[in-house]
């Protein structure tokens, strides 16, 4: 099993090459975290130390111009014979850990997805009558340098703004501006790498909940078929919230009421939906205390007055993508596997199945995070995941 899987790194200042043989075989470790809300990061592990003439001044690693900071670092890794692009990203940390015992001096190197290099520049823009697909797929296409490819899921509502009435104005990075918008709409906005290398999917849209089985379940508590070396499960019941309020229509020009449906409209996962079972438990907010935080996450506790020069449909649509979010994570499921016995490799931002946990909690789940760990003859992962709410919708996974 060990001999399927292969791991290459490549390193560049802007087009990254396979490495050479005296980095390769100074790294140790490889850890890599795949997430949807937040940027995705890797962090690689060398055994450096100083045993010939040219070591004498500085460790001659630490100098290689390879591992500088904004580098960039693409990983491939070939599981059961399929490569798979596991990271394309930018060099933003490097540490040096001397060490007075021979062979225990190492040097870590960090960084993150391609995104990061859409978070570093802070300025006002206006995007004059475009709505939110048009600025999304525009943002995303003005860095052709890391292979952008744009998949973006048109909201149910799309915002035109009236250019006499409103412009919409950027005034942070484009990575906040970007998931400003999706938090709108209970929508994700992330850095998937892939499907080729230099190549980099950017997508905008809702959390993928096809219960489409297409990797390997999690089994747990089966005996011999077990496949997960540990798992917990956490039920929040403080996690979902009803929004309410009155919207002055911007084409009647009367105040309406909104009132975004008692369920999440995404596609189920559980038989018991929280928002639902736990009805009339169920906090509720008003939605002039609603909005999107720059991270795109739904903050409650904002004094903000509710948007102003949408019509009814589009402050509904808006107000239901706080309540979809708010669910996302009401059972959350956290464990850890090793992808030898596995044999798969699980990712993030997708539905994976789990068998053996009983009725409560097996069933579909949506991958929210994974974390790569890979070393020598091991390769652990650590992952995270959630639904909005307890009871399996399928007999079987």
């Amino acid at each position: 099993m060990l001999l399927g899987i292969h791991l290459t790194l490549m390193l560049g200042p802007t087009i990254a090459v396979p490495a050479p043989p005296t980095i390769v075989e100074a790294l140790t470790g490889v850890e890599v975290t795949h997430s949807d809300r937040d940027r995705s990061g890797f962090q690689l592990t060398f055994e450096v130390g100083r045993s010939g003439g040219l070591d004498l001044l500085d460790y001659s690693l630490l100098t290689n111009p390879l591992l500088r900071p904004f580098n960039r670092v693409v990983l491939l890794i070939r599981f059961n014979i399929i490569p798979k692009v596991l990271m394309d990203g930018i060099i933003t940390q490097v540490q040096l850990s001397p060490s007075n015992t021979p062979g225990a001096s190492t040097l870590t190197v960090m960084g993150e997805d391609v995104s990061l290099m859409m978070d570093m520049k802070e300025q006002p823009h206006e995007h004059p009558a475009q709505n939110e697909s048009i600025i999304v797929r525009k943002i995303i296409l003005s860095y052709p340098q890391y292979g952008l490819l744009p998949m973006v899921i048109d909201p149910p509502a799309i915002d035109f703004p009236n250019p006499t009435q409103r412009i919409p104005v950027q005034n942070q990075t484009d990575l906040r501006y970007l998931q400003m918008l999706a938090g709108r709409y209970g929508y994700l906005f992330y850095i998937k790498p892939g499907p080729l290398p230099m190549q980099n999917i950017a997508y905008w849209g809702p959390p993928e909940r096809l219960p489409v089985q297409r990797q390997t379940p999690l089994s747990v508590n089966t005996g011999p078929n077990s496949n997960v070396d540990s798992i917990r499960f956490q039920y929040n019941s403080l996690a979902p919230v009803q929004v309410s309020g009155t919207i002055l229509d911007s084409t009647l020009n009367i105040p309406m009421p909104v009132l975004p449906l008692p369920i999440s409209t995404r596609i189920p996962l559980a038989s018991q939906p929280a928002l639902l079972f736990n009805q009339p438990n169920v906090r509720t907010r008003m939605l002039t205390r609603c909005s999107a935080g720059e991270d795109g996450m739904p903050s409650m506790d904002n004094q903000q007055e509710a948007p102003v020069g949408l019509t009814f449909v589009q402050a509904q649509a808006r107000a239901q993508g706080i309540v979809d979010r708010s669910v996302d994570q009401v059972v959350a499921a956290t464990g850890e596997l090793d992808a030898l016995h596995y044999g798969d490799i699980l990712e993030a931002r997708s539905i994976v199945g789990i068998q053996g946990a009983g009725f409560s909690y097996g069933g579909h789940f949506h991958v929210q995070s994974v974390t790569h760990s890979i070393r020598k003859g091991e390769y652990k992962q650590r992952f995270s995941l959630a639904r909005e709410g307890i009871g399996s919708l399928t007999p079987v996974v």
